[in-house]
């Protein structure tokens, strides 16, 4: 009965107090541009989410969510603009979408007291909370994804790579370039040799990179790509009949639209990830009925179960859950940014809880701290097949190399620290 009646006076207190202040989430999108089919999904999947927080729940803890996006083309100097013009709307935290935006926008989020989440993407060396206070890219970042591709090769050799060729067709930017140093230290360390072969921006001419992948006959090639680059790359590669099974992208070069062109030639392609695919959870159930049927998709709605739909939806629960921790740590519904990064550097994502919002077994558990943004790092490889068209793990999340990745995260960061003259962040 008191419970009854506490309930009964928290509500009558809530209408009779003065509207909650909407928690602003600004998305750096970019539909228009050469990464526009990759950029398109993530941002329908970000936005959607959202709206069925609004529509279901009425936003998160009471109050509504406002998103506001800004077209940024995958252009650095646009998105700085974006970032900006936003910030000063309320801005509670920042989805990039772009290894160049993020490393601009680093020192400035730091003064401005707003987290960034780069899940994925970044300046990798950020997982170090110590020196990076505002910066997040939990649950892996681009090193446990060289790790991963390095771990599943050694998964499929018997734990021996040694002789083997590994040739690593990248964007030549700095998104492309951040699993090198991580490759040339698991070459040393398994004794397999690795080939570079940066391609320029935006990727539509790689004539050159096969024709050196035909010549040299790696064992392996890994990529990392983004947007046309991956569907060129996997043409190129199906030209000189390379082995599809035998060709592994980044979790940014794994979605359908990089492998449809090539039609049943990319049968076998393969992809890193760090989270599930496909619809088969209940959150779609609740996005049809809330946002598809209703109306209120971002898109067109026909992105829905797609690998960066998956993505982007996966990135706006993890923003969500932060938002409803800060709220339960600040005891009111209007936080701060501040608010915000404070509960992301001790998000505890569990089992039971991705359970409970309806994404059982959607990613991997992990846990935040001021030490360790980057969570878990645990990778998983994806498989496309061709005649159904569908994308399906062929090895579940597994640990990355620590004792290589550590040491490289400590040397960069520490380097960026002394650079910059930064006090430890962790006390």
């Amino acid at each position: 009965m008191k419970m009854k009646l506490a309930t009964m006076a928290l509500g009558a207190i809530m209408a009779a107090g003065p509207v909650l202040a909407d928690l602003v989430i600004p998305s750096l999108s970019y539909r228009t541009g050469p990464y526009a089919a990759g950029g398109i999904p993530f941002a329908d999947g970000y936005a959607d989410y959202f709206t069925l927080l609004n529509e279901r729940d009425g936003g998160i803890g009471g109050a509504p969510i406002k998103m506001i996006e800004c077209e940024t083309g995958y252009n650095t100097e646009k998105g700085v603009e974006c970032y900006e013009a936003t910030k000063g709307e309320g801005a509670l935290i920042y989805q990039p979408l772009s290894t160049g935006i993020t490393y601009q926008i680093i020192p400035k989020a730091t003064v401005d007291d707003i987290p960034i989440h780069t899940m994925g993407y970044g300046r990798t060396s950020a997982a170090n909370g110590n020196v990076f206070s505002h910066v997040f890219n939990y649950p892996g970042n681009y090193w446990n994804g060289a790790s991963g591709v390095v771990n599943y090769l050694l998964e499929i050799n018997n734990g021996d790579i040694k002789g083997k060729k590994l040739a690593l067709v990248y964007h030549n930017s700095a998104f492309g370039k951040e699993p090198i140093r991580t490759l040339e230290a698991l070459a040393e360390k398994h004794g397999f040799e690795l080939s570079l072969l940066p391609v320029d921006h935006p990727g539509q001419e790689q004539k050159s990179q096969w024709l050196q992948v035909r010549r040299e006959r790696p064992d392996y090639v890994t990529m990392w790509g983004w947007g046309v680059m991956n569907q060129v790359a996997i043409q190129e590669a199906a030209n000189i009949r390379f082995n599809m099974e035998n060709f592994i992208g980044v979790w940014w070069s794994g979605a359908q639209h990089d492998v449809l062109p090539a039609g049943d030639a990319a049968n076998g392609y393969k992809a890193i990830t760090f989270h599930a695919v496909g619809s088969d959870y209940p959150v779609f159930d609740d996005i049809q009925k809330y946002v598809v049927d209703a109306g209120k998709t971002a898109g067109a709605g026909d992105q829905v179960g797609t690998v960066l739909y998956n993505r982007g939806i996966y990135a706006a629960m993890l923003a969500a859950e932060a938002i409803k921790d800060a709220q339960a740590a600040t005891g009111k519904a209007d936080i701060t940014a501040g608010d915000v990064r404070n509960a992301m550097e001790s998000l505890n994502i569990t089992e039971e809880r991705m359970a409970s919002i309806g994404m059982p077994g959607f990613g991997p558990s992990f846990q935040v701290s001021c030490e360790n943004h980057g969570g878990s790092g645990l990778v998983g490889v994806a498989q496309w097949d061709a005649t159904a068209k569908t994308w399906s793990l062929v090895s579940d999340f597994q640990p990355t190399d620590a004792e290589v990745i550590d040491a490289l995260i400590k040397e960069d960061s520490e380097a960026y620290a002394a650079e910059n003259n930064i006090a430890p962040n962790c006390k």
